[in-house]
């Protein structure tokens, strides 16, 4: 019994738990998302709730205490008229009863000699009715109607006597007080003028880290952040002043790696051109070796090649600015580059796009993907259009395509399908990691996919 109790405990706390974690993403659904939202959220609720208390219990005192007072003062006039003529029945005496009371208490009555009320009495409607009708009860204890439709901002009370009908008419200021509309409006206002208050600080609050936000968006898109500076909170100025470090580290970090590799490029292609001066007088000079030499002159080739491949894909484009580029401008150019080497491309724009683009930048990440397609490809179809906030352009070709599990192994630097050292069909192995490197810089991506002619698809996304 005691091993079968504990299965049903552990299985009935798990629908708990899954209750209450459902619970707290139904209630994240209707949660602001924005940090604006939020702050403002944390403002006005507690403000809210104390108003909603604070109404509350003046509400609950106001009733309690000055509406039954009121209500229970004009019962307590009705019954003294009553008692009136009760104590003196004559014509004279309630004539003076009925003047008495409308020159004292604000109250129109008067006697219908002969009616009778219904036996049904009307319900009571809205607080104010019920109020008045538990002081009626009890001050007065004869059946009565109450009417407050008959005058505007009067309230009429029959009372049944023993030889007709007391009608009493009592004006609303005797029975309702105004001081809860200016409650109202004294809450209703303070409340606005809070929210305004808090709205006006938290934008300002907020608008620094939308700024920063935005800054951190364009380093990552690889665009120049100008007019940046700290403001706002103690806070937001420290994370403002360790982006501004960052931005200052990546771009020395650039210039000391661009500064770099142009001293190696100077200092690789000058051995390497005196070793090829050096094979084309040994080829002049020697005879029999032609082979041995055609291989050397291979080597370096192969070696010049790699090393100006390295250097394009390590050197990049940093130092490019960033412009608005005609797309379809770029685009019909590295098409007909692609066409003048021998590859046939199909160019298709959807209207003119036009985006902030580093244009030799992108345009080498265009020609590498059509180069590639041309190496392995006969035909190249390419498409350009606008999709919501993000710009795709589509190369598809008809050649043998990549396999699935080596798509992403293709761009990594160096990296080449076929492990021969022939760099007519191989390359060098940089064209795609320097397409990726230089689409990434402009915040965008490229991946590979099967294509609908048989070959290979390139996407490339980037943001407007």
């Amino acid at each position: 019994m005691t091993a079968a109790a504990g299965p049903d405990r552990a299985s009935g706390a798990a629908p708990r738990r899954d209750r209450r974690g459902r619970g707290g993403l139904w209630l994240k659904r209707f949660l602001p998302r924005t940090l604006f939202g939020r702050s403002l959220l944390i403002i006005v609720t507690p403000v809210i709730l104390a108003q909603a208390v604070a109404t509350w219990i003046f509400y609950d005192r106001h009733w309690d205490t000055v509406t039954n007072r009121l209500a229970f003062a004009v019962a307590g006039d009705i019954a003294t008229v009553i008692a009136q003529l009760e104590h003196d029945p004559s014509e004279e005496g309630r004539n003076w009863a009925l003047a008495t009371t409308a020159r004292t208490t604000d109250l129109i009555v008067t006697l219908e000699p002969g009616k009778i009320l219904p036996d049904e009495r009307p319900a009571l409607r809205g607080l104010l009715q019920r109020t008045l009708g538990k002081a009626m009860d009890e001050r007065v204890a004869r059946p009565f109607a109450i009417n407050a439709e008959v005058a505007h901002e009067w309230y009429e009370i029959r009372v049944q006597m023993a030889d007709g009908v007391l009608s009493v008419m009592s004006p609303e200021r005797r029975l309702f007080t105004p001081t809860s509309y200016i409650f109202i409006l004294w809450m209703v206002g303070s409340a606005i003028v809070l929210f305004a208050v808090a709205i006006l600080f938290m934008r300002n609050q907020i608008r620094p880290i939308k700024r920063l936000a935005a800054a951190a968006d364009s380093l990552g898109k690889g665009r120049d952040v100008t007019n940046f500076k700290m403001e706002g909170a103690t806070e937001v100025r420290q994370a403002a002043s360790a982006f501004l470090l960052m931005r200052e580290r990546i771009q020395r970090q650039i210039t000391q790696r661009t500064e770099m590799l142009a001293g190696v490029s100077h200092d690789l292609r000058t051995p390497l051109t005196r070793m090829k001066l050096a094979l084309d007088m040994l080829g002049a000079m020697a005879e029999g070796c032609e082979a041995e030499i055609e291989e050397l002159m291979t080597d370096v080739a192969e070696m010049e090649a790699m090393i100006e491949g390295y250097l394009a894909f390590a050197r990049g484009e940093g130092t490019e600015a960033v412009q608005p580029t005609d797309l379809s401008r770029l685009l019909n150019e590295a098409a007909a580059g692609a066409r003048r080497q021998g590859t046939e491309v199909s160019l298709s724009v959807d209207g003119p796009i036009t985006l902030p683009l580093r244009p030799n930048a992108m345009r080498r990440c265009i020609d590498n993907l059509l180069v590639n397609a041309g190496r392995h490809a006969g035909s190249a179809w390419v498409r350009a259009a606008q999709r919501g906030g993000t710009v795709e352009i589509i190369i598809d070709d008809d050649g043998p395509g990549i396999p699935a599990a080596m798509r992403e192994d293709v761009f990594k630097p160096f990296f080449r399908i076929d492990r021969s050292r022939n760099l007519d069909t191989g390359g060098s192995g940089l064209g795609l990691t320097i397409a990726r490197d230089v689409a990434r810089g402009h915040g965008g991506d490229i991946t590979l996919d099967d294509s609908p002619y048989g070959g290979l698809r390139a996407l490339v996304r980037l943001p407007l």
